[in-house]
């Protein structure tokens, strides 16, 4: 295939289409076909600035956000700790009343068999 037969091949399949111009289009614009990216369009200054204070204000939100999480979880911590603490001051005060009672009973008993603590009108009176 010679150059000139190609072009002759290509000018045949090309007549098939209808190239219409947009260009005399009045309602034509070139950004409706090739619209810039969000990012190529300028800010406005004041709505840099309005997006840099919604910015910092989130900033704000989130720091105080994650400083009442950590201020939870310290006082969740605190809170186990001293359930804790109590439950085992339960049963210290258990085993030191049940002590108590051993020693109560064992005193009484000692008093009971020694002759120093047998009054028998006393003791009928006191009870």
């Amino acid at each position: 295939i010679k150059m000139d037969e190609v072009s002759k091949e290509e000018e045949e399949e090309d007549s098939s289409f209808t190239n219409i111009s947009l260009a005399d289009d009045p309602g034509y614009s070139s950004n409706i076909l090739y619209p810039r990216p969000k990012s190529l369009y300028p800010r406005p200054k004041m709505m840099n600035a309005d997006m840099d204070a919604v910015d910092a204000e989130n900033q704000v939100e989130l720091e105080e956000k994650t400083r009442l999480i950590n201020q939870v979880l310290e006082l969740q911590h605190t809170l186990e700790d001293l359930s804790a603490r109590v439950d085992a001051v339960k049963e210290e005060n258990l085993k030191l009343k049940s002590e108590n009672q051993v020693l109560g009973q064992y005193i009484e008993n000692l008093m009971s068999a020694s002759s120093v603590f047998q009054t028998t009108d006393t003791k009928s009176k006191r009870k």
